[in-house]
């Protein structure tokens, strides 16, 4: 089954997947708008022409890309990244939520299994472990650098 790129407004990827795929057709099959995609919207469907008539009574999409896409190539899209996912030990972070928000930490231990990292507060006169979520956290330096 072939995919194709549809070229969106930016911001409306997702108002776009949504739209297709509540218009029944029954030779669309699938309409995926991934957050690291932008001004796309990838759609499983029967072929162009169909997607083309689709395509004109939805507003923000523009065009479609010319060609084919195949599964092998979007299916990167379908498997979420884990939040832990460049963060390296010894990084300067921030909390961005929790009982510790605002404040600044050390990264000395990360378990991707959980996506959890444990870090080491800064202005603690003890030093403190603290486990947090992966996307508790944003890096504000990276010793990799």
């Amino acid at each position: 089954m072939p995919i194709y790129a549809v070229k969106t407004t930016a911001s409306q990827e997702r108002t776009v997947a949504d739209m297709i795929m509540n218009r029944e057709a029954d030779d669309i099959h699938a309409a995926l708008a991934p957050d690291s995609l932008t001004s796309y919207v990838m759609v499983e469907a029967e072929d162009d022409a169909i997607l083309s008539r689709v395509l004109e009574e939805i507003p923000h999409a523009r065009d479609i890309v010319p060609g084919e896409s195949d599964i092998s190539e979007v299916e990167h899209f379908l498997s979420p990244t884990p939040d832990v996912e460049g963060i390296a030990e010894g990084d300067i972070v921030e909390l961005i939520a929790g009982p510790f928000k605002g404040e600044k930490a050390q990264v000395q231990r990360i378990d991707e299994g959980k996506d959890q990292v444990t870090v080491e507060l800064y202005e603690a006169t003890v030093p403190i472990p603290v486990t947090v979520r992966g996307d508790q956290i944003r890096v504000l330096d990276s010793e990799e650098r």
